[in-house]
């Protein structure tokens, strides 16, 4: 296909060997097109993974800041550092009236389900959507309606605690089970499995809740709705990611959480404050719009790679 098409570039954004190796690896040394993989999960699975794939290309994509030291120790440069963005096309303001205090949009595996209730006895009550949850999944326009419509939009990370220490099988098999069928029901019920083995033989101090250490928190990463949210207009109150300060002001932008209890003081301090609350979704707005999507990434990607060597009108096409 490529001999007889010859097209520019061949991107993709490989999970498994959906590619033989050796045919990436011929296109890369034999033809003119480029080839360049973006591998999205390099804080956990460069060492069984992107190491052994990256070589076959031309250039690779990487989200993980902590992955270019091991690009370089396996001896490959083409390696452009990147991030998830937000499709400014479909995740944009609406037109819509507030109608959420607080909300949380995704599935209720590691400790959110906990940390939900943990809200809930508080006093603050936070409508969710996801497979697990009794209410079901959203449509995606649904979702972006969500976003529009809440005063306080969650972003509660993988784990923020100690006790869910980060484990790499465990990441793996629930990666993998969002391409099986009922693979959401089988994360949710292995989720709750793992619980009541937590709070059932594991002592209570093991799952106290404490800050992350840096080596913890790097495994914790930037995902699409940290710039989808704030591309609707949202206000944004998420767990700490790696490096996520290099692409918001941190209390100005978006703002940030690492325990319940700060959680809890900053859902019940935004409430409180509207104008501040409101002045942070705009600035994180104007940032994601001006720095932060598709376009500005994929831009500066075929710039990186000799595809394009003149800037484009970002909004040329702007919604």
């Amino acid at each position: 296909m490529v001999k007889t098409e010859q097209p520019d570039l061949m991107f993709t954004f490989l999970f498994t060997n959906e590619l033989d190796p050796k045919v990436v690896r011929e296109i890369s040394e034999n033809t003119d097109t480029i080839t360049l993989n973006w591998f999205a999960d390099d804080h956990w699975r460069f060492e069984n993974f992107s190491c052994f794939l990256a070589p076959c290309f031309n250039w690779v994509v990487t989200t993980a800041q902590s992955a270019l030291p091991k690009y370089e120790q396996i001896g490959y440069r083409n390696v452009i550092k990147s991030q998830w963005g937000c499709n400014h096309f479909l995740y944009r303001k609406l037109d819509l009236p507030l109608k959420y205090d607080v909300t949380f949009v995704g599935q209720p595996h590691s400790n959110r389900r906990q940390v939900i209730e943990t809200l809930a006895k508080s006093g603050i009550k936070v409508h969710v959507w996801g497979n697990g949850w009794k209410i079901g999944r959203l449509s995606q326009a649904e979702m972006i309606e969500v976003f529009n419509q809440s005063r306080i939009n969650l972003n509660l990370q993988n784990s923020f605690m100690v006790g869910r220490k980060n484990n790499l099988t465990k990441k793996f098999v629930s990666q993998c089970l969002d391409f099986v069928p009922y693979g959401d029901q089988l994360k949710v019920k292995g989720s709750e499995l793992y619980d009541k083995f937590h709070q059932n033989f594991l002592p209570v101090d093991s799952v106290s809740e404490q800050p992350k250490s840096d080596g913890q928190q790097n495994y914790e990463q930037i995902k699409g709705r940290n710039f989808e949210v704030p591309g609707c207009g949202g206000f944004l109150l998420t767990g700490k990611a790696e490096n996520l300060n290099e692409y918001y002001r941190i209390g100005q932008e978006v703002e940030c959480f690492n325990t319940n209890e700060v959680l809890i003081d900053q859902i019940k301090y935004y409430l409180e404050h509207e104008e501040q609350r409101l002045a942070i979704a705009k600035a994180g707005y104007e940032r994601t719009l001006n720095e932060h999507t598709y376009v500005h990434r994929f831009t500066e990607i075929f710039q990186k790679i000799g595809l394009i060597s003149q800037e484009i009108n970002y909004f040329s096409d702007k919604p």
